[in-house]
């Protein structure tokens, strides 16, 4: 008798799969796989339609896309691509990218207000995002790092763009040259102060991994922030700030409270 119930709800369920409509707030359906009006939004949000747009046209594109979205998630499912370690690799990665993300969102959106006297603070003692800001152009230089501390000792010594370029040549060090543009508002206060005191022309390096960016100031443009402007942009600054050392301070609680367990050799190295 068990089993004869089973199979009767067994049956019940896909009956009731095969007879989905869509209708009501299911928008369409996908053998037998509902799109909800709330999956529907959240693309058209995604998508950002300009206002300008056919709302129908737009609706109808969007809805079309998460169907065939659809429609390739379920070949790859019947291929077996959702059970191979990197797809589980992958979902967890972006399962906690999200989870993170929002965490982020939600501390941020709660975060203090800061009041007109600390506004007014940040904004005199970061100049490089307010009054002094400039957008710099950059000649740069990527290259790799050589391992021959004579080679690097050199590239050190180089007080312009053309004297590195000649350093690396002699040294068949390959290279490429690339102009790009740096905002004074994304530099922290700390570096920004000796960036600035770097002669004109002469580059400045930063290594990342085996990769060296070597980089000449070749022309500056002031693109001040009025006061008007100073102060919302301070506050939003302000906030991710807090954001930011309230998760790292929420880490550290979250690390000493918890209990981890390290294979030998792969623990992190004692503190000195």
């Amino acid at each position: 008798m068990k089993y004869r119930i089973l199979a009767a709800i067994s049956l019940a369920v896909v009956a009731s799969g095969c007879t989905r409509k869509a209708e009501g707030q299911t928008v369409a359906v996908v053998n037998g796989e509902e799109i909800t009006v709330p999956d529907l939004n959240f693309a058209l949000e995604l998508a950002k339609v300009p206002d300008t747009a056919d709302k129908n046209t737009a609706r109808s594109q969007v809805l079309q896309q998460l169907v065939d979205r659809r429609l390739l998630a379920e070949q790859a499912r019947k291929e077996g691509i959702d059970k191979t370690p990197e797809f589980l690799n992958r979902e967890r990665r972006a399962d906690e990218d999200l989870l993170i993300s929002m965490l982020a969102n939600k501390r941020l959106n709660t975060a203090q207000l800061p009041s007109d006297r600390e506004v007014q603070n940040y904004i005199t003692t970061h100049p490089e995002m307010f009054g002094s800001r400039e957008t710099w152009a950059l000649d740069q230089l990527v290259f790799n790092v050589p391992a021959d501390d004579g080679q690097k000792e050199q590239i050190k010594n180089a007080h312009s763009i053309d004297q590195l370029i000649a350093v690396l040549q002699t040294n068949k060090i390959n290279f490429t040259r690339q102009k790009n543009q740096l905002d004074t508002a994304v530099i922290p206060p700390d570096l920004y102060s000796k960036l600035r005191s770097v002669p004109p022309g002469e580059p400045f390096a930063v290594q990342m991994g085996n990769r060296m960016v070597a980089s000449a100031v070749s022309g500056r443009e002031p693109h001040p922030i009025a006061d008007a402007q100073a102060k919302p942009v301070a506050v939003e600054a302000m906030r991710k700030a807090q954001t930011g050392k309230g998760l790292q301070d929420l880490l550290k609680s979250l690390r000493s409270q918890a209990k981890i367990d390290y294979q030998p050799g792969y623990a992190p190295p004692a503190k000195k």
